[in-house]
């Protein structure tokens, strides 16, 4: 179904799982395929596109705008033991075939009992299209941008488009023509895109500018859903002598807080009322401590008082009204998750990236689950991100 042969260390199919939740995975990530641009460039751009080259030591890299882009390990372990590196370069017969084939991507997503899933991009691409939006040549960078979404949408939706949640890219170098991609891309269907955590980290006006705001505007007029996804614009800052790896991947849930705190304190949810937010992969055990901080610094301290545009609304208020929060694994949040908002929170699979609870999602989603309420349970496995995603469920849905 889903393996690549060309690595004896790619495992074989796992039984499938026994169903007990319909599930909407809310982060997943694709692999772009060696294929990819292929055809879909403007002729003058075609000998420029990305391309994936195989180099003297047998590892299959991309190259673009003159820098290479190495696969790692770590952005497709799915099916692979996880008592080797994570980090070692890899070729794509050394993947499982799910991470880069829509079609073996469903089988697995069967497998593991998914029903559906946002993909969001990999190596080439950034998790937010950073890479063609820094091209040298802005409109090349454009047009590989356009050529991306295309492929996601007739390739990666098209064969699909009950099990996967069209989620696109847009041009980060000019906000206008970033608005307009929104806008192309939300007219054939496209119900979300991926945008920066915070920009000014890698090189762009902050969120504070007024730079982002025809961008911002383009997804609420659109009902585009923005997704957050940690990491895009870099890890928290840490000593270059410190294991990097582990100390970044557990400050997953700061370098969440720390964004979320900044598009809030920007007004760009105030301004664009509309707008939805979904903070990707950054965990939930932070939200309540985010609310009641806003809470305390707004009402007793009155810290932001002057500053804040929200008017009759609080900064908490306008937190729990705009944004959306995607747990993996929270355990000692659900407790007190009504602080949140059981309709403001969805799960994650991570499919095919080290996190992932895939092929052991539904198992791993009972555990930490079954003891709520089954309209709790409900929301947070698929009905919560049918509505906000604007996705279609099966006729019968579980629990």
């Amino acid at each position: 179904m889903g393996v690549s042969i060309g690595d004896p260390d790619v495992l074989p199919d796992p039984p499938p799982a026994e169903v007990h939740y319909t599930v909407i995975s809310v982060d997943d990530h694709l692999v772009e395929p060696p294929h990819l641009f292929e055809g879909r460039l403007p002729e003058r751009f075609a000998e420029r596109a990305p391309y994936v080259k195989t180099t003297s030591k047998g590892h299959q890299i991309w190259v673009f705008d003159g820098r290479a882009y190495p696969q790692v390990g770590l952005n497709a372990v799915a099916g692979r033991p996880r008592d080797g590196s994570p980090m070692e370069p890899v070729r794509f017969d050394q993947m499982r075939r799910g991470c880069w084939d829509v079609h073996a991507r469903v089988g697995d997503m069967d497998l593991a009992g998914i029903w559906a899933s946002v993909s969001f991009p990999s190596q080439i691409t950034g998790f937010c299209g950073t890479v063609y939006s820094g091209c040298s040549d802005p409109a090349l960078g454009l047009a590989v941008t356009r050529a991306w979404n295309d492929w996601l949408f007739e390739e990666w939706y098209g064969p699909h488009p009950e099990r996967v949640v069209p989620l696109g890219i847009t041009f980060l170098a000019d906000p206008e023509q970033g608005a307009a991609e929104i806008r192309r891309n939300a007219e054939r269907g496209f119900v979300a895109v991926t945008l920066p955590e915070q920009p000014h980290r890698i090189g762009y006006p902050s969120l504070h500018s007024g730079y982002w705001d025809p961008i911002v505007a383009a997804c609420a007029e659109t009902g585009t859903v923005i997704c957050l996804h940690v990491g895009s614009t870099g890890v928290a800052d840490m000593p270059a002598d410190a294991p990097l790896v582990e100390l970044a991947a557990t400050l997953f849930s700061a370098t969440s807080l720390h964004a979320c705190a900044d598009w809030l304190w920007s007004g760009l949810p105030v301004r664009f009322a509309d707008v939805r937010i979904a903070m990707s992969e950054g965990g939930i055990g932070w939200v309540p401590m985010l609310a009641d901080r806003l809470d305390y610094i707004y009402e007793t301290s009155g810290h932001g008082r002057g500053a804040w545009p929200g008017g009759a609304m609080s900064p908490t208020e306008v937190l729990l009204r705009n944004f959306w929060f995607c747990t993996i694994d929270d355990p000692s949040i659900w407790p007190v998750r009504d602080r949140i908002g059981v309709d403001r929170i969805m799960v994650e699979v991570d499919y095919p990236h080290a996190d992932s609870t895939w092929p052991d999602t539904q198992r791993f989603l009972r555990d930490r689950l079954g003891g709520l309420p089954v309209e709790d349970v409900r929301r947070i496995t698929h009905a919560n991100a049918a509505a906000l995603f604007r996705h279609p469920l099966p006729e019968v849905c579980r629990p």
